[in-house]
């Protein structure tokens, strides 16, 4: 049976082999409650930032015609977490790592048919956060269609927390926003990320 704490993350004690451990008790509960959907990595570093915590969340779907073997309408969804920690942001903070998420679009992502959609989502952890950079992230929307939508899009999403005052800041595309406040159970009030790319593939 699968030991979890109190609010249903599974403890470190109980992950698969290979999955990281953080020595930031921080960090190391957010990777309990990501590990099940996305690979994570330690120390990760790109474009010059060094990331603590990565995580990338990968879907793919395909259609089977008579035989498993062969498919057809390929689409794929990738997210990108990226988590840094600095002790006051500023907007000269956010404006690096948005120009992070760009050079990462023109590296990362190949835009064809199959590709469906790139999220990018910086997430910082901090001591504390200026109302600046609360609303500069509460308001931030960075998505673009690539090829008029026909080769999907990618988007670019911020979220500010602060562990130590139990909250957090987050633009509305950062549906990841529940996995960074441990301090408080996850609930599930409306559709997810991933469940809206699953609606999509259904129609």
């Amino acid at each position: 049976m699968t030991e979890t704490d109190t609010d249903g993350t599974p403890t470190g004690d109980s992950r698969p082999e290979g999955v990281p451990v953080w020595d930031d008790e921080y960090l190391d509960a957010v990777a309990g409650r990501l590990f099940n959907h996305y690979d994570l990595e330690r120390e990760y570093t790109v474009a010059g930032e060094r990331f603590p915590l990565y995580g990338e969340l990968r879907v793919r779907h395909e259609r089977h015609a008579l035989h498993p073997s062969l498919t057809f309408a390929h689409h794929e969804s990738r997210e990108h977490v990226f988590v840094t920690e600095l002790p006051e942001p500023t907007g000269a903070d956010i404006d690096r790592l948005e120009a992070v998420g760009e050079q990462l679009r023109d590296d990362w992502i190949v835009p064809d048919e199959t590709h469906h959609g790139t999220e990018f989502t910086f997430v910082i952890v901090a001591d504390t956060l200026s109302p600046t950079v609360r609303d500069r992230i509460a308001d931030y929307s960075n998505r673009t269609l690539i090829k008029f939508g026909y080769h999907g899009h990618y988007e670019i999403s911020f979220l500010g927390v602060v562990p130590e005052q139990h909250t957090s800041v987050a633009s509305p595309a950062a549906d990841i926003e529940q996995a960074f406040r441990v301090w408080e159970p996850i609930t599930r009030t409306e559709p997810s990320r991933l469940d809206r790319f699953l609606d999509w593939l259904s129609r």
